[in-house]
């Protein structure tokens, strides 16, 4: 009788980049003949990849080690990511983990694991060195779903905030080949993903290591943008989160005038307030901020504006708080992720005055949830009228109503019909909903028609 594949199952916490590193670990084990299964499935190796950007991911990072373990004792445990490659004797301390792997040798876990489910363990590999040099290429995550592609297409951070462990553990920013990232947007495209999202540590510096391109022009996160525009097949591609210092007028103009390119920045303020953002490192002030959005919104509109905010940081007092809260209210963002500022070990803001204590740092992330629930409301209510193609990801199987997100990043519900999942669909906005909009469908000639008044009037 044949002898069953091993299986492996993963566990992800942190952001897209985590996700997207999860995507090629699986692609790794299933060339070595493992199945992959659900996490809360037996399987005989667990894979966690771990973050490290606030002390609640690193505590659900030892739940899942724990959970694992629980599940199945006799199971190889491997831990890999931010918080592995920051802090690997802590977490080869935790019982029962096997298998320790830093940033720098991904490529080897199955080798590790390999050897950790002969009996040897627990195995730490992890390099002490700050991670560099050239973009780790490993194999291309095989697509999960049909709707949207994430495309990683850099790794690493040089901007060193205050309060920030990536840096430490993703090392200095590198770039991948952009003939890499054509080839795999191409991939994702030609098995039917419609929506292609590129991603980073900190995407804005895309390029600034590569050579220049044919003619002398050094590639940057514009001309990349503009390369995978021209994607046969291509329905939209998106960028998650770029710096405010990264947006410049050149992406500003690409976002706005390419058809495939998603009216929607992610830029990240981290405080409305100028005395906190110069004790977080951060090199730009609220008026440097607050004239990007406007440049923006004189040339995108509607155009969706997303952003991260801390709070609690060192030194916040509550008038500073209110002036990150009024700040954020003047910019209107269309979301927020709002989170509460906690100490990470090795950072110069772990060891600042000031710390705020916990109960206040609860109540203000609180306070400023309240308020991002608020402004989404504002922005879902400016889109009403206005038209939106929607990237389909859902059927609610209660009303029959199909549910996915649209250019501006809203989420959007519509009657079902023809269309299935992954398809974009071209509608009208007609109600505002506390957590999206409500839409009913035109039909792509009315689209079109429109699209072309707009273009002629601009």
């Amino acid at each position: 009788m044949p002898q069953k594949p091993p299986r492996c199952a993963f566990h992800t916490l942190g952001c897209k980049v985590n996700q997207y590193d999860t995507g090629s670990l699986m692609r790794l084990f299933r060339e070595r003949g493992y199945d992959i299964v659900d996490f809360d499935s037996p399987a005989d190796v667990y894979c966690i990849n771990t973050c490290t950007v606030t002390s609640m991911s690193e505590k659900k990072s030892r739940q899942a080690i724990r959970r694992a373990k629980r599940r199945c004792p006799s199971a190889v445990v491997a831990v890999v990511g931010c918080y592995a490659q920051v802090a690997p004797e802590e977490v080869a301390a935790i019982p029962g983990v096997d298998v320790v792997a830093g940033i720098g040798e991904r490529g080897m876990v199955v080798d590790l694991v390999e050897r950790a489910r002969r009996g040897e363990g627990p195995i730490v590999e992890v390099s002490v060195r700050r991670p560099g040099g050239r973009f780790e290429e490993l194999p291309c995550a095989r697509p999960e779903t049909r709707t949207r592609g994430f495309v990683k297409v850099q790794e690493g951070c040089d901007e060193f905030c205050s309060y920030c462990r990536v840096p430490y553990a993703r090392g200095a920013s590198r770039s991948r080949d952009p003939k890499d990232v054509l080839a795999e947007v191409r991939r994702f495209v030609e098995v039917g993903h419609r929506e292609i999202v590129l991603t980073g540590i900190h995407l804005g510096a895309y390029g600034r290591d590569l050579p220049g391109a044919a003619g002398g022009v050094r590639p940057d996160l514009a001309w990349l943008v503009e390369r995978v525009h021209e994607t046969r097949g291509l329905g939209r591609v998106r960028l998650s989160s770029v710096e405010p210092l990264d947006v410049n007028e050149r992406l500003i103009r690409v976002v706005s005038d390419l058809p495939k390119v998603a009216k929607h920045f992610h830029i990240p303020l981290q405080s409305g307030d100028d005395e906190t953002l110069e004790m977080m490192n951060r090199k730009y002030r609220t008026s440097d901020y607050e004239r990007l959005i406007h440049r923006i919104r004189e040339q995108i509109r509607p155009c969706g504006i997303t952003t991260d905010i801390m709070v609690g940081f060192p030194g916040e007092t509550e008038e500073r708080f209110m002036r990150s809260c009024e700040f954020a209210r003047r910019v209107g963002f269309s979301r927020m992720h709002v989170f509460a500022y906690s100490p990470r070990p090795g950072t110069r803001a772990a060891r600042m005055q000031g710390q705020v204590d916990a109960t206040t740092r609860r109540v203000r992330s609180e306070a400023m949830i309240s308020l991002g629930r608020e402004l989404a409301f504002e922005f879902h209510r400016s889109l009403v009228g206005t038209r939106e193609e929607v990237l389909v990801e859902e059927e609610d199987p209660g009303d029959g109503f199909l549910h996915g997100f649209g250019s501006t990043y809203v989420r959007v519900r519509f009657p079902g019909g023809p269309g299935a999942g992954g398809e974009l669909v071209p509608v009208s906005v007609v109600a505002a909903e506390p957590d999206g909009v409500l839409a009913a469908r035109v039909s792509r000639l009315e689209a079109r028609e429109e699209g072309s008044e707009g273009s002629r009037e601009k």
